[in-house]
């Protein structure tokens, strides 16, 4: 057992929150450009879709580069990998702010989705490697705060920001954050070995076993039913007469997720298989609740809400239980985590779009009841492998009946 987890049933916070910030400068770099797109394109003489491509191909960096970086660098110590994703955000960010080429503007934000696809390939092995095994999960919940945070409180104040000084000042202030993550990682962050080659394990074998295949399809299906309702949720949102409260809207989702990402921590090490179950479960539930009363704004802010709780601990879960099943696999697992995820949202946008197009919002709820009930029968089937019944205890990827 590593020096770092002798330590007994202590949370290194320092470490993991830094693991969160990381987290957070991921996804709030990621989605800055969706609220500042009107200012972006005035920026740079361009048109507002030409402008969307920053997002698209942020996307592309991380679904491409994710699996062959977690495989390449394996070996390598693990702070060295962190720095190196943390810098490379530092370094993309400064010349997204600086540029005014539109075309090496797209070569850093994709370069950008290239540190964020290693980056979530690596924090939440990193995460439960300095604790015990049985805190290993709260110890995830601790280091994935950073997701909720940036989407319901970072990506508007940035928005905003952009709004009151610039697109170009708020990516240089992205790049502040960065020097002092890449600070925080030097003083707190433990630095652990990375595997030997007799312990690393090919990408087709660790997609081969047990529970990995199952875990992966929960991923897809839970996430592309979230994404084409969270994409397209001002639409969704008009018919009850919300439009010019979206921003309201998202915030009582964000605040909901931080609650759900609070309560997932709590449960995740006794009680994952359940938890799991009852977050499909309930966003299901949901899917038919809009469908019913998808005019009433009370019932949008309720229904919302209870969307926000189910999803805010979906990412802790997840990988949890994907890193259980891979075992020694865990980092390659999770590589193919940031993959199918990201594939999720690109098809979110895609299926949302198709579906907004031909037959409306009204489509959505049918859609995602489909999709969510699946994802619960697949949950359901991996009692053996994946979502396993009883205590996770002792090590990783035993669990305790």
């Amino acid at each position: 057992m590593d020096k770092n987890q002798q330590q007994g049933a202590r949370l290194p916070l320092g470490a993991l929150l830094a693991l969160a910030m990381t987290g957070f400068i991921c996804i709030v770099t990621e989605t800055l450009p969706a609220g500042l797109l009107p200012e972006i394109g005035s920026g740079l003489h361009l048109s507002a879709a030409l402008a969307g491509q920053t997002v698209t191909v942020y996307a592309l960096g991380s679904l491409l580069a994710a699996i062959p970086l977690a495989i390449a660098t394996q070996s390598w110590r693990r702070r060295t990998v962190l720095l190196m994703t943390v810098f490379g955000f530092l370094v993309f960010n400064s010349i997204t702010a600086l540029s005014s080429q539109y075309w090496l503007i797209l070569v850093a934000r994709f370069f950008a989705g290239v540190s964020a696809g290693l980056a979530w390939s690596l924090i939440a092995g990193y995460a439960r490697r300095m604790v015990t095994p049985p805190l290993q999960g709260r110890a995830l919940a601790v280091a994935m705060v950073g997701t909720p945070i940036a989407l319901s409180l970072g990506v508007p104040l940035g928005t905003w920001l952009g709004g009151y000084m610039g697109w170009r000042l708020v990516f240089g202030l992205m790049s502040a954050l960065t020097l002092a993550l890449i600070a925080w990682v030097l003083i707190k962050v433990p630095d652990y070995p990375g595997q030997s080659a007799s312990q690393r394990m090919a990408l087709r074998q660790v997609f081969v076993t047990p529970g990995v295949r199952s875990v992966l399809a929960v991923v897809f299906t839970w996430m592309l039913a979230h994404n084409i309702l969270y994409t397209y949720v001002a639409p969704f949102v008009a018919r009850a007469g919300l439009t010019r409260q979206v921003d309201r809207v998202l915030l009582a989702f964000g605040i909901a997720a931080l609650v759900g990402i609070w309560l997932t921590g709590r449960l995740v090490d006794r009680h994952l298989r359940t938890a799991v179950l009852v977050s499909l479960a309930t966003f299901a539930a949901v899917a038919i609740f809009f469908g019913v009363f998808a005019s009433s704004a009370v019932a949008i802010y309720v229904g919302v809400f209870i969307w926000g709780l189910t999803f805010g601990g979906a990412a802790t879960l997840l990988q949890t239980a994907l890193a259980d099943a891979a075992g020694k696999g865990a980092d390659v697992a999770l590589s193919m985590n940031v993959v199918v995820w990201n594939s999720a949202i690109a098809g979110g946008g895609l299926l949302g779009g198709v579906l907004l197009e031909h037959w409306g919002v009204n489509a959505f709820p049918g859609v995602l009841l489909v999709l969510l009930v699946t994802s619960l029968a697949i949950a359901f089937r991996a009692r053996a492998h994946g979502f396993v019944q009883g205590q996770r205890h002792g090590a990783a990827g035993v669990v305790e009946h």
